[in-house]
């Protein structure tokens, strides 16, 4: 089995931080849920478009999805669904969960739009539990380098939560989003370059 915490810490130590820093849960989880099938810098860019519009949950929860909040969030992937996503999510936190964002992951996936990885992208950096988010990089990443040999994202969750120390796993995916867009891409993947090839098995 690689070490786990070395490739981490070469890969922590070689590539410049996640863009995004942000902290308080409202902001994590409008992030993480504009975020899927988007780009981070359009992502960045929309969202602090929506948060100078709607700086809160409840007045996100007052929005009118089709007229208002569809506009604000041109841009990103799927942005009507996304809207109709982002206002229904907080018009039930608003009126279920008090006006505070979940911090369990049921709750959290029981909203609109918010599925296992943005849940966990939610737990992990707004309320530095450990977990770890998977998305298409950590996926495909942890199978080419044989850390884990996995079907879909749920099974890759259960076997990096096996072996990736606690202390790390809240800032395993975005070190492997950062990685994965920069130089273990989907295809032709910068070997030449990586940190952790020494490390790699290439399964994939």
């Amino acid at each position: 089995m690689n070490d786990v915490a070395e490739i981490y810490r070469r890969l922590k130590a070689a590539l410049p931080p996640h863009p995004f820093t942000e902290r308080d849960p409202y902001r994590v989880l409008t992030f993480a849920m504009l975020s899927t099938r988007t780009r981070d810098e359009v992502t960045l860019e929309v969202a602090a478009r929506l948060w100078e519009r709607y700086p809160d949950i409840a007045s996100l929860a007052r929005a009118d999805p089709e007229e208002e909040v569809a506009s604000v969030i041109r841009g990103v992937g799927f942005h009507r669904q996304k809207a109709r996503n982002l206002v229904e999510a907080a018009r039930l936190i608003m009126e279920v969960h008090g006006g505070r964002v979940p911090d369990n992951v049921d709750d959290l996936t029981s909203l609109p739009g918010v599925g296992r990885k943005v849940a966990n992208v939610v737990l992990s950096t707004a309320f530095g539990r450990s977990v770890i988010a998977v998305d298409t990089h950590v996926h495909r990443i942890s199978n080419r380098m044989g850390l884990v040999s996995t079907d879909n994202p749920r099974e890759t969750e259960e076997a990096l939560m096996r072996i990736v120390p606690p202390e790390i796993r809240a800032d395993f995916n975005p070190t492997m989003v950062v990685f994965g867009r920069t130089i273990c891409r989907p295809t032709r993947p910068r070997c030449h370059i990586c940190p952790v090839a020494d490390l790699c098995e290439r399964r994939l």
